[in-house]
């Protein structure tokens, strides 16, 4: 995927095109939501520039990173009509579920690194099919 990865800390709302490649994706858009794609990064630049994300409101525990994507998640899904999900709710609905996801591919990868089995990549045309 391309795109722009906003994130806040003490230093206050960033974004960036770099440095999060090794970061899980959590797809939230369902295939009936394309209207609300198209306005997805509107919606985030404007909800980003609120005095809630300043540099000086960042608290290491209480008001973070994920406090800023659960309730911008949050705002989304109230202005659909949807109710707010808790901290436990969003971590075990989605966070887990992909991060299970991805323990068990590494886990994967470090069997086959430590095995006598050559990975080869699919041709393009074999990938296309």
């Amino acid at each position: 995927f391309a795109g722009v990865v906003y994130n806040y800390d003490q230093e206050g709302v960033h974004r960036d095109a770099r440095g999060w490649e090794q970061c899980i994706s959590i797809p939230l858009l369902q295939p009936d939501m394309g209207e609300l794609l198209q306005h997805w990064d509107s919606l985030l630049e404007e909800f980003s520039l609120e005095e809630a994300w300043f540099p000086h409101r960042y608290e290491e525990q209480q008001h973070n990173c994920y406090t800023f994507a659960l309730a911008f998640i949050n705002r989304v899904r109230q202005g659909r009509g949807g109710a707010a999900l808790s901290k436990a709710e969003f971590t075990e609905r989605f966070v887990l579920a992909r991060s299970r996801e991805a323990a068990r591919y590494l886990r994967l990868q470090q069997q086959l690194e430590h095995s006598d089995v050559l990975i080869v990549p699919l041709a393009e045309q074999e990938q296309e099919s």
